[in-house]
């Protein structure tokens, strides 16, 4: 239970910081997604180039960089 709300929080550090670096303007719940589906991209481009996160805070960044990249991957589809 406990490793659900501490995804949850770094969900929604990093989705809040990924917006705040691309300038967007995202619910909380919105960034809860972002920073938790980002986290995924950011792991899966991690494994591309080798390298991984490391505690929490390898965690957030993983995240954020993530997040960073499905905002602009939805900016470049949608054109906003």
């Amino acid at each position: 239970m406990i490793n659900i709300i501490v995804t949850l929080i770094i969900g929604g550090v990093s989705g809040w910081l990924a917006g705040q670096i691309m300038k967007s303007n995202h619910s909380i719940i919105i960034n809860i997604v972002l920073g938790l589906v980002g986290g995924a991209v950011g792991k899966l481009l991690g494994s591309i180039v080798q390298i991984g996160p490391s505690g929490w805070i390898g965690d957030i960044i993983f995240s954020v960089i993530g997040a960073c990249v499905l905002i602009w991957l939805y900016r470049l589809i949608f054109k906003k």
